[in-house]
């Protein structure tokens, strides 16, 4: 576990540095143009989740200036006034009260050190007066300089013990921000499906339409033959059921655009913005090809998956915290020492042959309040003690179950690691073949789209010709459109396995040219 320490800030900072960055979005009326890097740039800025989880690191690091805080020293102060009447309890007095003011001040600092202990400064003043008979001194002033110091020396003893809030809250900072760097890769691959969604969905709709117009013109040609009277009026109607039922793929397509968009805007927390009524995507999805290795990419999963590290600082933190339980079973035992100065002063009483029960008083030494003081100060009388203090609990059930549930919790924290990094394994595995496959597809796909349309060409040509039907016509004008679709879809995963495998090997930030400073800075 590191020992860290953090200064704390009020915000947590993103920046995110992208090539075209100082490129302005581009808005025509009320028609918004993004592209992709615009897209990720206003969600990392507007995503409501991304803000929720940008306030969990500044909370952690709240906790860890708590937590610092026992080790400030303490200065604390105290004053008191007293005024007391009591009867006399002696014939000496030779009065029936006898009335005593006294005042009394203190002030002290004390100091929590790094391995346990505590170190301690005071000083005390008094000042009595007394109505009371056969005082020498009185007014009396009287002051103690004392320096107390106390360490454990089993239980909760060392630097580890003793800054265990603070370990503990600096882990959980760490481990907040790498859950906030999960949550920026999250982001920024829900941005990317949701533009690449939105781009096929309008470039599925551009392809529908296109396939109507070549119904449409095949229907006209359709009318212009049955007046002429070489084709049947059975062919027009053919024709244009056929156009009634591209017209619908077109409905179809125009609300899926719709439904993209829509996700698109709660993404960059657009959806309540009135003054965007449509968002127009300006990048075009880039078929080239990416060489994968899966054991490649394994090793830079696990070296960069945030998620990951966040799980081994978890277990780091169970492991911590089954020492501090492992501490506790111990008794307590704990050195104190202390050294104090007392200090002495007031007006001195002078009684007839020097004893005060002859209640003649010959005069008086005046004294005052500075005299105690530095009596203190000069160590005049100097004092010291020592002392070891043992406490053995006739019963530590208590402490046996926080042990037990540290043991417990430990190797919870362990099966989950290793869970994980199983997780990691498949996740990886799934990314690296959608890639491969989904370049595949795109390659197949292709083929597929270019053997269409040439079969397209020559059944038109065949018709010409009257070599053909409409129905051999319309089924492949059909044919290419589904190609075309299959086409863009595949060029679509492709990307979107790309962005997929970049979020599961944790190089989403290093790949999209964005750095993250969290402006928590250690030293």
């Amino acid at each position: 576990m590191k020992g860290l320490r953090f200064v704390p800030v009020f915000t947590l900072f993103l920046f995110f540095l992208f090539p075209a960055i100082g490129r302005a979005q581009k808005e025509t009326g009320k028609v918004l143009n993004l592209t992709l890097e615009e897209a990720v740039t206003r969600a990392l800025k507007n995503n409501l989740q991304l803000q929720i989880q940008l306030l969990s690191p500044e909370l952690a690091d709240l906790s860890v200036s708590r937590a610092k805080e026992k080790f400030f020293p303490t200065l604390s102060f105290n004053f008191s006034r007293r005024s007391t009447v009591q009867a006399s309890y002696s014939w000496l007095e030779a009065t029936d009260k006898t009335m005593t003011d006294s005042e009394s001040y203190q002030t002290q600092i004390s100091q929590q050190i790094p391995t346990g202990g505590s170190l301690g400064i005071s000083l005390n003043w008094d000042r009595t007066d007394t109505s009371a008979r056969f005082q020498t001194i009185n007014p009396r002033y009287s002051s103690t300089l004392r320096f107390t110091f106390s360490q454990p020396l089993l239980r909760d003893f060392g630097p580890k013990m003793s800054r265990r809030e603070i370990i503990i809250a600096q882990t959980n900072l760490e481990i907040s921000e790498y859950d906030l760097k999960k949550t920026i890769m999250d982001t920024i691959y829900s941005v990317e499906d949701a533009y690449w969604n939105l781009v096929y969905a309008i470039e599925n709709l551009e392809v529908r339409r296109q396939a109507l117009e070549l119904a449409r013109e095949l229907l006209e040609k359709n009318k212009m033959a049955v007046e002429i009277g070489t084709m049947a009026p059975l062919d027009v109607l053919s024709a244009e059921a056929e156009v009634a039922s591209r017209e619908a793929d077109i409905i179809a397509a125009e609300v899926q655009v719709k439904n993209a968009e829509d996700q698109l805007r709660r993404i960059l927390n657009l959806t309540r913005d009135e003054s965007v009524l449509e968002i127009k995507p300006v990048d075009k999805p880039r078929f080239m090809e990416q060489k994968v290795d899966l054991e490649e990419c394994l090793q830079i999963a696990l070296q960069n998956r945030p998620d990951l590290v966040s799980s081994k600082l978890q277990v780091e933190s169970q492991e911590f915290n089954l020492s501090v339980a492992r501490n506790q079973l111990l008794p307590s035992l704990s050195f104190s020492a202390s050294y104090w100065s007392p200090g002495l002063s007031g007006d001195r009483i002078l009684y007839l042959n020097d004893n005060p029960l002859t209640g003649v008083i010959l005069g008086v030494i005046p004294g005052g309040a500075s005299g105690a003081l530095k009596d203190s100060f000069n160590f005049k009388y100097r004092n010291w003690s020592l002392g070891l203090t043992l406490d053995i609990p006739l019963s530590n059930a208590f402490s046996r179950a926080n042990y037990a549930q540290a043991k417990v919790s430990l190797q919870q924290a362990l099966l989950r690691l290793k869970n994980q990094e199983e997780q990691i394994y498949l996740e990886v595995k799934n990314a690296v073949r959608a890639v491969q496959s989904n370049y595949q597809r795109v390659q197949a796909y292709r083929v597929a789209r270019e053997l269409a349309e040439k079969k397209l060409e020559a059944e038109q040509e065949k018709l010409r010709l009257g070599l053909s039907t409409n129905f051999m016509v319309l089924t492949y004008q059909r044919d290419l459109a589904n190609q075309r679709t299959a086409e863009l879809k595949a060029i679509i995963d492709y990307n979107l396995s790309l962005a997929n495998l970049d979020r599961v090997l944790g190089t989403t930030l290093k790949t999209k040219n964005i750095e993250f400073i969290n402006f928590w800075k250690r030293d």
